[in-house]
């Protein structure tokens, strides 16, 4: 059953049965008052033609008679009879309307002065039989009568409540309705967009009309969502196209290099050839284990971690850099306190870590303009940074807030080989560690890479 259907059924069924309940209860009570109201009246006339009765004991049967003849019309369908002390009819009202003899023994067995009142139904018809005490004389009286007022407007009201019923459930399931289509509404648009979702087109983020409920944050989580996915499957499509190009580029020059090996006779030229191609190896290595390590993190795996001497890890990987560019210098710069081992520790994975740290050197060595590269490790009581330096032509204002993009790379970068995923690949391993990344430029030719890692133990 649809949202909009589960709606409508449980609004109008909760509201018509609340609105059913209560005009059967209105009706009830009304019903009940109707009842007693009666029946007072009925003791109210017993007790009044006792009274009479006791006045008027002289009098000849022409003015009971009379009596009879004003009090007929006020009940419908009336039956009145009194008794004495010894339950002895005195007086029996004109009607015609018979109250069996076995029914008024009954009553008259049941009426005492513990018990002076007695009310019972004889189908639609009220009995009452009262114990009266008047003048030091006691009375017995029993009435039969059929409340044609009171049933008439009993009458009345279930018409008018049946009608109001009917009205009202009307309204109910047609405001229901309302309801019901304005709330599914943004939910029927977001299905039929997210049904026609296409990841080839321009990603295009779905709008809700009403600006505050629960319909807009499903929209805005469903864009958060469609945007992250977006770039995931356009990370992967580009990535993909772009780390097959550098696979199958090293590969067809190592290929290619073999070819000249085989004809090579000189051993120098032979030698320079094969450590071109180990370093070329090499860096594809890296790149592909540092693929593999992003895409454990991505699916969900958390990095194994252990305690790790960041200036350590920054000397070791200086020290491969060092085999394959000989010619550029980095140098070390320690900033705060040195001789606490705590402030230069913090938890993580070693690999990642080195792997982050040696392409921040390579854009050192890549970007410099003076062979030189300088790393300061600042240290307090709650972080470590790191700041990677080096001069050469820096990154302007408009390029920043693309730095940690996919696949950008700005203009200090023309004319060097890469496809725009390092900066992208070290964002994502310093925020597994907990830390923060940024780049910021102090001169026209300066550029300072800032590295922060929060330190829980120090």
């Amino acid at each position: 059953m649809s949202i909009r259907r589960k709606i409508l059924l449980y609004f109008s069924a909760t509201i018509i049965s609340l609105l059913g309940m209560t005009l059967f209860f209105i009706y009830t009570l009304f019903y009940e008052y109707r009842e007693e109201e009666f029946q007072q009246k009925q003791k109210q006339k017993i007790t009044s033609t006792i009274k009479f009765l006791t006045e008027i004991r002289q009098a000849d049967e022409s003015i009971i008679q009379a009596m009879d003849r004003i009090s007929i019309n006020e009940f419908y369908d009336e039956k009145l009879l009194i008794f004495d002390h010894s339950k002895t009819l005195i007086y029996s009202s004109i009607d015609d309307l018979q109250i069996p003899q076995e029914e008024v023994n009954n009553i008259l067995k049941v009426l005492t002065i513990v018990n002076p009142w007695l009310e019972a139904k004889d189908d639609l018809y009220d009995v009452v039989g009262v114990y009266v005490k008047y003048n030091n004389n006691t009375y017995y009286g029993i009435n039969k009568a059929f409340d044609e007022s009171g049933y008439s407007k009993l009458d009345f009201l279930r018409y008018v409540l049946l009608i109001t019923f009917l009205g009202i459930s009307l309204v109910v399931v047609l405001i229901a309705y309302y309801l019901s289509r304005i709330i599914a509404e943004p939910i029927v648009d977001i299905t039929k967009k997210i049904t026609n979702y296409n990841f080839d087109t321009l990603y295009i983020p779905i709008e809700v009309k009403r600006s505050e409920n629960e319909i807009v944050v499903l929209a805005e989580q469903f864009n958060k969502l469609m945007k992250r996915m977006k770039e995931a499957v356009s990370f992967q499509k580009h990535a993909i196209n772009h780390i097959s190009h550098e696979l199958k580029t090293p590969i067809a020059v190592l290929v290619s290099n073999f070819e000249r090996m085989e004809n090579e006779t000189d051993l120098e030229v032979l030698k320079s050839q094969i450590n071109r191609q180990k370093e070329d190896t090499k860096n594809l290595s890296e790149i592909i284990n540092l693929l593999l390590e992003l895409s454990k993190t991505d699916a969900g795996h958390s990095i194994p971690k252990t305690n790790i001497r960041v200036d350590e890890l920054i000397f070791d990987t200086m020290d491969e850099l060092s085999q394959l560019y000989p010619e550029f210098e980095f140098s070390v710069d320690y900033i705060g306190q040195t001789d606490n081992e705590s402030l230069l520790t913090i938890q993580g994975s070693a690999r990642l870590l080195k792997a982050a740290f040696m392409n921040l050197m390579l854009n050192s060595i890549h970007y410099s303009s003076n062979k030189e590269g300088s790393i300061h490790i600042i240290t307090d009581e709650k972080q470590l940074q790191l700041d990677f330096i080096n001069e050469g032509p820096v990154i302007t204002e408009d390029e920043q807030k693309y730095l940690f993009q996919h696949f950008f790379r700005g203009e200090n970068s023309k004319g060097k080989s890469g496809f725009g995923l390092g900066l992208v690949f070290i964002s994502k391993i310093i925020s597994q560690h907990q830390g923060q990344i940024s780049y910021y430029t102090d001169n026209e030719n300066l550029n300072t890479f800032s590295l922060i890692f929060p330190l829980y133990g120090g």
